[in-house]
């Protein structure tokens, strides 16, 4: 991944390759399925999602995990405890390693939540 002035979120997943880009590809569309009406930017030279000038939700890819990431209320870290025990996770991220299914459901359950807590 040497690029790192992205203008786009295709930019940015074409700098990485088979199945670390198909992963973000797969949360892209769960974000896009959600939140039809936000707009896909790159902010902090990563993928992100933004309703109404708020942001709903970031996502990036890393050598070993993809990153979900957001400022997490309490309010979803206490909804979903069972559910991302095993997960390294600090306060405004979640790390979902390449080792391992994506937790599709989840990342579903996340993204509903965030987008109702901004209302």
């Amino acid at each position: 991944m040497a690029k790192t002035d992205y203008q786009n979120i295709d930019e940015y997943h074409n700098a990485f390759t088979g199945d670390v880009q198909q992963r973000m590809q797969q949360i892209r569309d769960i974000i896009k399925k959600i939140a039809p009406e936000a707009e896909e930017v790159i902010s902090y030279q990563i993928p992100a999602f933004k309703i109404e000038k708020k942001f709903l939700i970031y996502y990036a890819a890393f050598a070993k995990h993809i990153t979900l990431s957001s400022p997490w209320s309490a309010a979803l870290l206490e909804q979903f405890e069972t559910e991302l025990k095993g997960f390294k996770l600090s306060k405004s991220a979640i790390q979902f390693p390449n080792d391992q299914p994506l937790p599709l459901k989840l990342i579903k359950a996340i993204v509903t939540f965030r987008k109702a807590e901004m209302k």
